[in-house]
């Protein structure tokens, strides 16, 4: 079960890369007016989502469901309230790839300010994440 566990902290460190990445490269995209530059955030933003983020978010949530079907007899609530929050990351994650979509048919409505408080987001509940997991609350 120690593999199981490293190989699901493992992808969701990946994860999170993207999750952090992404948002900051869509605050570049939303500054950026040349045509160049323009075109290679579309790529990278592609290659990020597509890449990192959205394989480690797979592979983390499969590994995390292997260790709850091997363990839940013993789970308090803080696991419920983990699975909770992982669902608002995978939200999180479909939204960035909404706005993905959007870059790409340069139908982006939001300023590069919008996406510096976005980026923020998957901060506080990686936080909140690592607390419960941590502190096991009951």
């Amino acid at each position: 079960m120690l593999l199981v566990k490293s190989l699901h902290i493992i992808f969701m460190v990946t994860w999170m890369a993207g999750l952090f990445y992404l948002p900051r490269l869509f605050v570049y995209h939303a500054q950026a007016d040349d045509r160049i530059s323009l075109d290679r955030f579309k790529i990278m933003e592609r290659k990020v989502f597509w890449g990192i983020a959205t394989p480690g978010a797979v592979l983390t949530i499969f590994f995390g469901l292997w260790l709850w079907l091997g363990w839940f007899q013993g789970a308090g609530l803080w696991l419920h309230a983990k699975l909770c929050l992982v669902a608002v990351l995978v939200g999180y994650h479909v939204w960035c790839g909404k706005l993905l979509l959007d870059f790409r048919h340069e139908r982006n409505t939001h300023g590069h300010v919008w996406y510096r408080w976005f980026n923020e987001f998957p901060v506080l509940v990686l936080a909140a994440i690592v607390l419960l997991v941590v502190f096991k609350p009951q």
